[in-house]
């Protein structure tokens, strides 16, 4: 049906633009280009008409299925992804650019030689970035009347720079995330992106039961944030259609709201630092808080198997720090003292080596 009234579109035009010029075109040809046409004065400006609709119609066969396509294109994503709310605002848009086109109609109509077609392509011009500001400046225009009705691109006035902080998939089913908050050591709001809530979901509904599990876990720890904790909780709506990678997204909402992304994916983690985006990770504040052991004190642990190196055995702290000791492979099984010899602390956590209190007395 579309394709037909594009059809029927540029046939009209067509006969249009034949019915006015076709016979001076025709003078033109038989005066200059000497066809050997006979000049008739009395030549029918329908003939002119039919001549442009049949060139018309052939000549845009391409173009009208590439309409046509484009058209489709639009029609399902409108259907499918862009909300109601958007199209009202994007259609009132259009509204007032058409109307601001109306009332430079007759000042544009007076321009010489241009004045005929400027009109129509000043009105396609302003309607379209009328729909184009009402389309994506919705919230905005809320807020100006306030309607109250929290904004995605809330005005960043209203919330200082850091204070937003963005969550993605990782922390939100680690779930450690929901004790912080209830701790009251996060504050600011806490912005949830529809897509990881997509993401969320589509591991919710996995057929691999671990994922299943994780994905539900993950929503149920959202639920728990937004229901049963004393902190703001915003759902952010822009689904970045132009990128592809969650983690890109996010990397873009945290520029565009100067917040901070809160994660425990290493790769993530050094994205944002190349980005120049502020990141909390969680593993390392878990790091942070550990208790601290210093090279020569004296701790008390239970060995419970062998250690990669020849020898070695290795412990456990109540935090799941990681304890090597040397030597220690002979003590398995049972509780001894030993003395930490050094440290090492990576992204990857803390790792503690020790030796046997027994062998350093015996040596």
């Amino acid at each position: 049906m579309i394709k037909r009234f594009i059809q029927l579109f540029f046939v009209v035009a067509g006969a249009a633009l034949g019915y006015h010029y076709g016979p001076s075109l025709i003078q033109f040809l038989n005066a200059y280009v000497n066809f050997g046409l006979e000049e008739y004065p009395s030549t029918h400006p329908y003939i002119g008409a039919f001549c442009g609709a049949v060139l018309l119609f052939f000549s845009t066969s391409y173009l009208t299925d590439w309409l046509v396509d484009r058209l489709r294109r639009s029609e399902e994503r409108l259907v499918k992804e862009v909300p109601v709310v958007d199209v009202l605002f994007g259609v009132v848009g259009l509204v007032i650019g058409l109307i601001v086109a109306f009332l430079l109609f007759f000042p544009l109509q007076s321009i010489p030689i241009i004045g005929n077609f400027l009109p129509l392509f000043v009105s396609g011009l302003l309607g379209y970035f009328g729909y184009r500001i009402g389309f994506s400046k919705r919230d905005e225009i809320v807020a100006v009347f306030s309607l109250g009705r929290l904004s995605r691109d809330k005005a960043k006035s209203k919330v200082p720079p850091g204070m937003y902080k963005i969550l993605d998939t990782s922390v939100i089913i680690d779930g450690r995330i929901a004790d912080i908050c209830e701790t009251g050591f996060l504050e600011g709001v806490l912005v949830i992106p529809e897509f990881v809530l997509e993401e969320l979901q589509h591991i919710a509904d996995s057929s691999d039961v671990l994922k299943r599990n994780r994905g539900r876990r993950g929503l149920d720890i959202l639920n728990k944030i937004q229901k049963e904790l004393n902190i703001e909780v915003l759902i952010y709506e822009d689904p970045f259609e132009d990128t592809l990678e969650v983690d890109s997204k996010l990397v873009k909402l945290a520029k565009k709201l100067q917040a901070k992304v809160v994660t425990n994916d290493f790769n993530l983690n050094k994205v944002c630092e190349l980005q120049g985006v502020p990141v909390l990770n969680i593993n390392d504040l878990a790091n942070a808080v550990k208790p601290i052991v210093l090279p020569g004190e004296e701790i008390n642990v239970h060995v419970i198997k062998d250690g990669k190196e020849h020898g070695q055995g290795v412990a456990y702290l109540d935090d799941g720090t990681m304890i090597v000791v040397e030597g220690g492979k002979e003590f398995i099984g049972s509780t001894v003292d030993v003395l930490v010899t050094s440290v090492l602390q990576t992204s990857a956590g803390r790792m503690i080596f020790a030796k046997p209190k027994m062998l350093e007395k015996a040596l």
